[in-house]
């Protein structure tokens, strides 16, 4: 009986028997869910937070073909509505964060002429995200266009997968790239200044980049999935988003 009883608080106390999610993230997130899940761990120990990161695009595509997925935080509005009009998504998608876009070079760049400065002849590759699968790619053509830019430019962009990948292109091999400003309130960012190594775009010249949240088939009746969709819309959390240089309401 002893052994029995013992055994019975090993399993309840014991972390390999925590509940576990796997959250589906879009790239421009992971600068930030360091500290979302520390604030949320704060409130639910027990609960590990698996956090699969791509481009909102590729991560849809994964779910639609089946990846066991519980939550979906897309870096678009479109994804999650997808996902909900196929069944795939059990909450209606709400908006938990708006993204910005911003420039960023590894070299000192005048920015008085704002996304103009991409016509100069120093600048040779201009990393941006996948307009086809990135919601950060496909604003960042959009701000170009409405610029009257990318005929211009077109032939000097590289393209990341994601916009994280792109943030990496523009550290490594490009002159300059257009990331998610989120990215610059990251810890190992921090180091680069405002309008000496990065600006922020217009915001006139992309639609909103409103950002989406939904509960997935997978996780329909977790508790602990639900409990980390209540935080992501919570106080808590929309403040430590917008610490990362996100608008929130």
């Amino acid at each position: 009986m002893k052994k029995l009883l013992f055994l019975l608080l090993f399993l309840t106390l014991s972390p390999l028997y925590a509940g576990k999610i796997t959250v589906a993230t879009a790239a421009n997130v992971s600068y930030a869910m360091d500290d979302l899940i520390k604030a949320f761990n704060l409130l639910h120990p027990e609960t590990k937070v698996q956090v699969i990161l791509g481009s909102s695009g590729k991560l849809t595509a994964q779910i639609m073909h089946g990846a066991p997925y519980e939550l979906f935080m897309s870096a678009d509005m479109k994804y999650p509505y997808v996902l909900y009009e196929k069944k795939l998504a059990v909450t209606k998608p709400v908006v938990y964060a708006e993204g910005t876009l911003a420039m960023l070079s590894q070299k000192k760049r005048n920015y008085c002429a704002e996304l103009f400065v991409l016509k100069s002849p120093s600048i040779k590759k201009i990393a941006i995200a996948n307009p086809k699968t990135a919601p950060y790619g496909a604003a960042t053509k959009e701000a170009l266009e409405n610029a009257k830019l990318y005929d211009k430019v077109k032939d000097k962009l590289v393209y990341g997968e994601s916009i994280s990948q792109t943030l990496s292109f523009t550290i490594s091999a490009a002159d300059i790239g257009i990331i998610a400003t989120s990215a610059l309130f990251s810890p190992k960012m921090k180091k680069h200044k405002k309008a000496i190594d990065w600006v922020e775009i217009d915001e006139e010249l992309y639609t909103p980049i409103k950002q989406g949240i939904v509960i997935l088939k997978e996780g329909e009746e977790s508790v602990e999935v639900k409990d980390f969709y209540n935080f992501m819309l919570s106080k808590k959390a929309k403040k430590i988003l917008s610490s990362f240089g996100y608008k929130v309401k």
